[in-house]
């Protein structure tokens, strides 16, 4: 039975960062810092950022891991938590999406109009 407290959205939510985007955390315990994007959870719309929100999580000993003990990883933080690094000025920007004349959909950083992908 699904959890009712955890809201799932639908399947087709776009994001504004994808794997490997450098993102800048704009709130939260870690608001400040700069991280690379792990993964993306379009369906929970959450992004794992690679030394942000880091959680302690208890193991138990298994054939990965024989000691067992306390090993810390990065916990998924909302994406409205994070915003794009404009490549440009290196400096936070929201995102944005133009057409070009061939026809491809790409994002651009509003700051600078500099295209992302």
């Amino acid at each position: 039975m699904p959890n009712p407290k955890k809201k799932l959205e639908t399947h087709n939510n776009k994001l504004h960062v994808k794997k490997d985007d450098t993102v800048f955390v704009i709130t939260g315990k870690d608001k400040g810092k700069k991280g690379r994007v792990i993964a993306a959870y379009p369906r929970q719309n959450r992004v794992l950022v690679e030394g942000i929100n880091m959680v302690k999580k208890h193991s138990k000993p298994s054939q990965q891991n024989p000691q067992g003990g306390i090993i810390e990883q990065e916990a998924s933080i909302h994406v409205s938590n994070v915003m794009l690094i404009d490549p440009k000025s290196g400096k936070p920007t929201r995102v944005g999406y133009k057409v070009l004349d061939n026809g491809t959909k790409v994002r651009i950083a509003k700051a600078s109009g500099e295209v992302i992908d």
